[in-house]
């Protein structure tokens, strides 16, 4: 488990699920510009985090994003793949808030489990 992830748990609170990329990231012209270098960061930097209360994501290395939500502020995870993303086990993973703010994640590895985590915990 990240760091962030490990300093920001709450009394009580406990990671259900963590997941990353999906070693797909190291198959494009970014990768191969970067000597696969900026995918490697973005994998071993980036955390998507089920706990027992909410959804945690940190993105970025040197800028960060976060996105927390507690599971009751969450009206809907949905899973996209296409044909090629079902076959190796990959998906984006999109976020819906109360309030109709969606989070978009792509190319994280096994998003139904991820779904079915979150839809197990709610």
């Amino acid at each position: 488990m990240g760091s962030y992830v490990n300093n920001n748990l709450i009394k009580d609170e406990h990671v259900e699920l963590e997941t990353t990329y999906h070693w797909i990231i190291f198959c494009n012209l970014r990768a191969i510009l970067t000597l696969f270098i900026a995918p490697l960061i973005d994998k071993y930097s980036d955390e998507f985090v089920i706990t027992n209360r909410r959804v945690i994501v940190k993105t970025g290395l040197i800028s960060r994003k976060t996105f927390e939500m507690n599971h009751s502020k969450i009206e809907s995870v949905n899973v996209d793949q296409g044909i090629l993303a079902r076959i190796l086990g990959y998906g984006t993973i999109i976020i819906v808030g109360s309030g109709g703010t969606r989070e978009i994640f792509p190319k994280i590895k096994n998003p139904l489990e991820f779904r079915k985590k979150f839809q197990e915990l709610s």
